[in-house]
């Protein structure tokens, strides 16, 4: 009796979970936002890091609301009640795209029919990305961790909002020209800061595979416990051969993230140990998510010196 009253109420939960499915995307087919309120553009994003470009471009003209903060992983995210309420409201939507936020990707498909949504790493040039037939959109969507691919996406954050909205058009100019020269410092100081370790010794073994662009655009070699996506599990084969790869090449250090569960990495740590070998974990990275508002780790900028420092002197 028991056992049946268990699985009556589980698939009670699914009928709710699936009802709520589609109210929410009847809702947003339905329902029209009502345009710059307070006589600012409302606009949406969805992970910390995109909401930290478009906030350096839209500054005082727009009404700025991010999704998700510190510490979410946008591969396992839900949209709530709540985020449903403020993407229907919202003027304009950002969002990564190449099914970074995997769940959200019928809302997304929904919402294109009426009303201004950008998937930001989708209006980059398919030359530009790394190619991954293991993952949903084919792509990989972690863009941000190339500079230059970023400020790509500052151009077109500016020029979404400046035709929205066109009398902050030299505003949002203004700011994108000063934001670029900031990122500009930021990719010279990402290459002085990578000069002082070897080649080598530039070696990044992290929780999951989201990396790949710092690898390839700053000359890492770069490895992951998990697949581009953290919906895939760490098996077993990948810890061992990540093990055998860390004792043949004496890598000094390992690292873990702040939106994955540390407890891959420190598994692996453990199954290098029993093979009489010591890798220290060098300290935990920033990878889907920024850190706190506030901190330094809690702007783009920030994050990304946080993280080359800790590389560096990690492994050096």
């Amino acid at each position: 009796m028991q056992k049946i009253l268990v699985k009556a109420i589980h698939f009670k939960s699914k009928i709710i979970t699936f009802a709520f499915i589609l109210f929410t995307l009847g809702w947003i087919s339905s329902c029209q936002s009502t345009p710059f309120q307070n006589d600012r553009l409302n606009v949406v994003v969805t992970t910390n890091i995109f909401s930290d470009l478009v906030a350096n471009i839209g500054g005082d003209s727009i009404q700025l609301q991010a999704l998700m903060g510190s510490g979410v992983d946008p591969h396992l995210y839900k949209a709530s009640e709540g985020d449903v309420s403020k993407l229907v409201n919202a003027d304009i939507v950002f969002y990564g795209g190449l099914h970074l936020e995997g769940k959200m990707v019928d809302i997304f498909e929904k919402m294109k029919s009426n009303k201004i949504t950008v998937a930001l790493a989708e209006t980059l040039d398919k030359s530009e990305l790394i190619e991954s037939e293991n993952f949903g959109g084919n792509y990989d969507p972690h863009i941000w961790f190339n500079v230059g691919l970023f400020k790509e996406l500052s151009n077109q954050v500016t020029k979404v909002l400046s035709e929205v909205d066109e009398k902050n058009a030299e505003y949002y100019q203004t700011n994108h020209e000063n934001y670029q020269k900031e990122l500009d410092e930021l990719d010279i100081y990402i290459r002085k800061k990578l000069d002082e370790l070897p080649e080598n010794q530039r070696v990044l073994i992290t929780a999951h595979d989201a990396f790949s662009y710092l690898g390839e655009e700053y000359g890492i070699e770069v490895m992951g416990l998990q697949g581009i996506s953290t919906t895939s599990e760490a098996g077993v084969r990948n810890v061992q051969r990540l093990r055998n790869f860390i004792i043949d090449h004496q890598i000094k250090a390992i690292f873990i993230e702040n939106s994955v569960p540390r407890r891959n990495i420190e598994a692996l740590q453990e199954a290098v140990k029993k093979e009489g070998h010591e890798v220290k974990i060098g300290g935990e990275l920033f990878s889907d998510s920024l850190g706190n508002p506030g901190t330094e780790e809690g702007t783009y900028i920030g994050m990304f010196k946080h993280n080359i420092n800790t590389i560096v002197e990690a492994l050096k």
